[in-house]
């Protein structure tokens, strides 16, 4: 392998392949490195896959946060993908971009250009959307959007039940607004699933001009003064090294990101100084402004055995799975972590955006990658939409291999408190509703609980880190609004740790976006 390559990317995931893609055809010559291995098992290209693959080792590292009272003393398991597409190989599918004033608030933060308008031309950029064309969605780019398809008449209840509480019906949760209940469109395309590097990385795989290499984990950027110049990596026990003549772009996510500018020695430096390492940058930021979406479930038992649990245990609804998938691109196997959903404004919201995510399945598992419960169970999370709570990161060794401590600070806010409670209260008055009442007998989860206790010790991650690494151009944030690390030069930061604050809905496809866009400040130098 050479030595030199024009871009060195980090990490393989949404971000990485996307940027990846680019470079290439722009003709560059790229070095790709990823801890994890291929993305070859079948499993991880079959939608409903990710209930096997979430929590598989093979395919996801699990870093375990710090126990909090927000938890009830309790860590909160968080995988992230770990094989070529990251997390977007393993996620829930779900492509939902967040409301048009996140956007506009990163611009008020100091993201000067990253406002809405500015950046809808991006998402649509990478989108192959299966509707067509329209004003908010694209239908060239590489990654494949669609339309829900799996009719399930209790899904359908629900949503009608959500109508007679008083939400209003949204056919399109990526067009004018976010605000009301419908089905979620998902990152599927001909029946798969459309990852990171199926639909970026896969069509660029062969060019001469691209170097990937799998299982290699990045231990350091290497500096010349405050020059980026290259990166070390560990590949089957050995230390490899290759420089990079324009830029290296740190594409590891919002956990490995700043952990690697913290072993690099870009970050606050008493934290370098306490492990020994030499101060590149002052950073005080780096690791700092942690977010996550937080969630907790009504989990009810149907009267009849209309869940998938029950399904999936009938020999005969496999067989019948496996011909709508194969002959239709339709059913079951081709769900995501959530088919219908919607946003709604609680009693606390502080303005006329909704402050909750409501996500609903026709199921229910105690988490991601146990078996389901043996009742017939169906599912409605609520998750708050902008926490108030901050958390951070920060590195415990100069191992690479040591996993940072993380401290998310659930519910360190008491607002945050506040809004999920009220979140739970209104799934269970969405379960009253005519639509739906007569069809479940039994709420198995909360059942007499108190909500506050309930939410603090039984809920959990959405698995939406971002923030570590904000962007702004305040002079004070560990980017500046293109995506370049303070204090140093030819680095940047393109993924979900940049954004200021963390998008009122799932990240991914925010994610995409901020890839496509800041591989355009790279391709022209600025």
């Amino acid at each position: 392998m050479k030595s030199t390559f024009d871009y060195i990317v980090v990490g393989a995931g949404s971000a990485g392949c996307l940027v990846t893609n680019r470079l290439i055809q722009a003709g560059h010559t790229v070095l790709l490195l990823e801890a994890g291995g291929p993305d070859k098992n079948f499993w991880i290209h079959l939608p409903i896959g990710y209930f096997k693959t979430m929590m598989d080792p093979r395919f996801s590292r699990h870093f375990d946060t710090e126990p909090s009272e927000g938890t009830g003393g309790r860590n909160v398991t968080w995988p992230r993908g770990r094989v070529l597409g990251g997390s977007s190989s393993i996620n829930g599918l779900i492509y939902i971009r967040g409301q048009h004033d996140d956007y506009n608030d990163w611009a008020k933060l100091g993201a000067t250009g990253w406002n809405y308008d500015n950046v809808l031309p991006y998402f649509k950029r990478s989108e192959h959307y299966a509707g067509g064309e329209t004003a908010f969605h694209g239908a060239s780019g590489e990654l494949g959007v669609s339309d829900l398809r799996n009719d399930h008449p209790y899904c359908n209840a629900w949503l009608e039940a959500a109508q007679q509480f008083g939400l209003p019906a949204n056919k399109d949760f990526n067009g004018q607004t976010d605000y009301g209940v419908g089905a979620y469109q998902l990152s599927i395309k001909d029946g798969w699933r459309s990852s990171g590097a199926r639909a970026f990385l896969r069509p660029v795989m062969s060019n001469p001009n691209l170097t990937i290499v799998t299982r290699a984990q990045v231990s350091r950027v290497l500096f010349n003064g405050n020059v980026a110049c290259g990166i070390e990596w560990l590949e089957n026990g050995e230390t490899k090294q290759a420089q990079a003549s324009n830029e290296v772009l740190l594409c590891a996510g919002a956990l490995q990101s700043p952990q690697l500018l913290q072993l690099s020695g870009v970050g606050p430096t008493a934290l370098l100084q306490q492990h020994g390492i030499a101060v590149v940058a002052d950073s005080p930021e780096v690791g700092e402004n942690l977010q996550d979406h937080y969630q907790a479930r009504v989990i009810v038992k149907l009267k009849k055995k209309m869940s998938i649990n029950d399904q999936v245990r009938n020999p005969f609804e496999l067989v019948k799975m496996g011909l709508q998938w194969l002959l239709n691109n339709s059913g079951p196997l081709t769900v995501g972590a959530g088919q219908v959903g919607g946003l709604a404004r609680t009693k606390h919201a502080r303005d006329d955006r909704a402050d909750v995510q409501f996500i609903i399945m026709p199921l229910s598992v105690e988490k991601a990658g146990e078996a389901l419960h043996d009742y017939s169970g169906f599912s409605a999370a609520v998750c708050q939409c902008r926490p108030d709570s901050r958390g951070r990161l920060s590195i415990r060794s100069t191992d690479p291999y040591d996993q940072p401590k993380i401290e998310p600070r659930y519910f360190s806010a008491e607002h945050d408190r506040k809004v999920i409670v009220a979140g739970l209260e209104m799934l269970r008055a969405i379960y009253a509703q005519p639509a739906f009442k007569d069809l479940w007998d039994v709420e198995m989860m909360p059942a007499d609980t108190d909500l506050w206790t309930y939410a603090q010790t039984r809920g959990g991650t959405v698995y939406h880190a971002s923030g570590t690494c904000r962007m702004s151009d305040d002079g004070r944030s560990p980017v500046d609004a293109q995506l370049r690390v303070r204090g140093v030069e030819r680095l940047r930061v393109i993924d979900a740790s940049v954004m200021p604050t963390v998008v009122s809905a799932n990240t991914n496809a925010a994610t995409y976006m901020i890839a496509e866009r800041g591989v355009e400040m790279v391709l022209h130098g600025r």
